[in-house]
């Protein structure tokens, strides 16, 4: 039967063929996304299903503690000893504490340096924005190092002008020295969520803000009413990127322990996983996978919980 103009006007057309392409074409989306997957399964997927894989063995020995070691299957008691480990425990509820204050605070300060480089009060934007940035290119280790030594009660000079005033602050103490980290953290990353925001700021077309002056809006008006709510969508990126961060936490901890007795080798969850990672291998691969999980479904709470407000 053929298709007639009548046909076509009334509605009547053939439907569009469901049936599925074969031949070359197929197979061209994959290769195009072949530069982003193989690194992707190589680099992120491989590591992820190898650690799973380990964390399901553990080593025995036979013949007494200095016999043979041999590796055996032992299904998921790795993971059940990950959650008795005080230690590790100890360690997640530190750094979701330190995540509450530092992240916040951090984004605050991200959002204001952005929102200030916007503004039209301050000059040389281009030099304090690239002033603000330089603290992310400092290896993770030089800065730890550098503020170890601002914060040092012997060779600090902010610690003397402190103790000249009659404030006497131990920033390397057990009850600081969380905050002291979170101090380096903020410094070296807030220039970079700055970046981000900045970059949202710049693609918000320059008209709004044009009738907002017309309407009467002080800067003030249009950097709450317009400003933040177009840039909350990187506030959230910034957001996630942080929550893996601070769960990732391990440099600045790490180098710490050499000049703190605050700190010590489960002060972080990945300080314990390389701790345990020298005499249990397969708990160490536990507590990778355990504590990527935890990255993961914290991030996709976040996500969803920022969605809902968005939404609603």
């Amino acid at each position: 039967m053929t298709t007639t103009a009548a046909d076509v006007s009334a509605g009547l057309a053939p439907a569009p063929s469901t049936k599925s392409r074969s031949g070359p074409g197929k197979w061209q989306p994959w290769l195009f996304l072949f530069p982003f997957l193989i690194p992707f399964v190589l680099f992120y997927v491989a590591p992820i299903a190898y650690a799973f894989y380990q964390s399901l063995f553990k080593i025995e020995r036979t013949g007494g503690i200095f016999g043979k070691p041999s590796q055996v299957f032992a299904g998921l008691s790795q993971y059940a000893s990950v959650f008795s480990d005080q230690d590790f425990r100890a360690s997640i509820l530190r750094v979701l504490v330190f995540g509450i204050v530092q992240i916040p605070v951090m984004l605050l300060i991200s959002l204001g340096l952005a929102l200030l480089l916007d503004s039209t009060l301050v000059y040389f934007k281009r030099f304090l924005r690239i002033s603000f940035f330089v603290p992310y290119g400092v290896p993770g280790v030089i800065a730890a190092i550098m503020w170890g030594f601002i914060y040092s009660p012997n060779l600090s000079p902010i610690v003397a002008l402190l103790n000249k005033l009659n404030i006497s602050i131990d920033f390397l103490g057990t009850h600081v020295v969380l905050w002291s980290i979170a101090n380096v953290v903020t410094w070296t990353y807030a220039g970079y969520n700055m970046l981000i925001i900045y970059s949202a700021l710049l693609s918000i077309p320059q008209e709004i803000f044009e009738a907002a002056r017309l309407d009467g809006a002080s800067n003030w008006d249009i950097a709450r009413r317009i400003k933040i709510p177009s840039v909350a969508p990187a506030l959230v990126l910034t957001g996630v990127f942080s929550i893996i961060g601070t769960l990732q936490l391990f440099t600045e901890a790490k180098v710490f322990t050499n000049i703190s007795t605050a700190i010590t080798s489960s002060y972080t969850p990945n300080l314990v996983v390389l701790a345990k990672a020298q005499n249990n291998y397969n708990q160490s691969a536990a507590l990778s996978v355990t504590l990527a999980v935890g990255t993961f479904i914290l991030s996709f709470l976040f996500l969803k919980l920022t969605n809902r407000r968005a939404g609603a």
